[in-house]
């Protein structure tokens, strides 16, 4: 009995977040059952289609994997999907739970992969990022996709690229060498999951502090512009799309106020800007209850209020 009362201490030490940050958030054996991530189900009327390539940086084959609705009498609207994993690690499956029930709605989600900051470092996960938004413009007739109804969404790191997508222009010297560049890489709107916002105030927080440095290259004492240039908050307009911010307010990795404060400058630009606050949440708190159905319904109703 002892041995298996220390192997469920044992699961429940280092069941953390699949987020790449260090996580030191910590689960008693009892709340293991409520800490699981929901089952991935595919409604009958979805299709998917896995390991797309959709660019080619180097040798290095970036693939998606893409959840349409199988009635593709008219065109929908379209989820770029991007996953944390503090831009160190993660994969395209993340969020492939909210793809394939969004896709059951009528929207059509590709959860893609990007290069990670131990095989490139910032800004190739942005440039990477916005081609894949330029591929789906690209192959929007074939698929089905209304190109001016593109939206992004992300958690973590995977909610600063989403925020990228959002905030940065073509001018913005972000767009990489990839092709597609005849179509834009600014999507209409953003979801955005407990994402960082300002890398500055980061560089402050133990835990996250060395995921941001390798993702930057250095730190921020040596690079200073690089951290600005990577920052979504420096480049907010009234250009900007409509965002909803999810976040935890007892998030320790990816403070709360990193979503407040991007939400803030929106708001005083212009721009439509609401925050879903996950009470008592810490960081990644959507994947699972209490919050995971919640977050997706107020995604979704996001999603239909301004795709409507």
């Amino acid at each position: 009995m002892k041995y298996f009362k220390f192997g469920l201490f044992f699961i429940a030490f280092f069941l953390i977040s699949n987020d790449g940050f260090e996580n030191t958030e910590i689960y008693s054996a009892n709340s293991l059952q409520e800490k699981r991530d929901p089952p991935l189900v595919i409604p009958d009327d979805v299709k998917v289609i896995k390991d797309l390539v959709y660019s080619k940086p180097g040798e290095r084959e970036l693939k998606l994997d893409m959840f349409l609705p199988k009635d593709d009498s008219d065109v929908h609207p379209g989820i770029v999907f991007v996953h944390g994993g503090g831009w160190r690690g993660g994969n395209k499956s993340h969020f492939h739970r909210q793809a394939a029930y969004l896709a059951g709605k009528g929207y059509v989600g590709i959860c893609i992969e990007y290069r990670l900051s131990g095989e490139a470092k910032f800004p190739a996960a942005v440039e990477d990022v916005k081609y894949a938004v330029r591929w789906f413009r690209a192959n929007a007739k074939k698929y089905k996709v209304d190109i001016n109804k593109i939206a992004s969404a992300g958690g973590s790191a995977g909610g600063h690229l989403a925020a990228m997508l959002g905030v940065t222009e073509k001018s913005d010297g972000l767009e990489g060498k990839g092709g597609y560049l005849e179509y834009s890489s600014k999507v209409n709107l953003v979801v955005d999951f407990n994402g960082v916002s300002d890398m500055a105030v980061l560089r402050n927080i133990e835990r996250a502090n060395q995921a941001v440095t390798n993702f930057l290259g250095g730190s921020y004492k040596e690079m200073l512009e690089v951290y600005k240039k990577a920052s979504p908050v420096n480049y907010v307009d009234k250009n900007d799309p409509p965002f909803l911010f999810l976040h935890g307010n007892k998030d320790t990795t990816v403070p709360y106020e990193q979503s407040v404060k991007l939400m803030e400058l929106l708001k005083k630009a212009g721009v439509y800007a609401e925050l879903y606050t996950g009470e008592g949440a810490g960081h990644g708190f959507f994947n699972r209850p209490p919050f995971f159905e919640p977050t997706l319904k107020r995604m979704e109703e996001f999603l239909d209020r301004w795709f409507e």
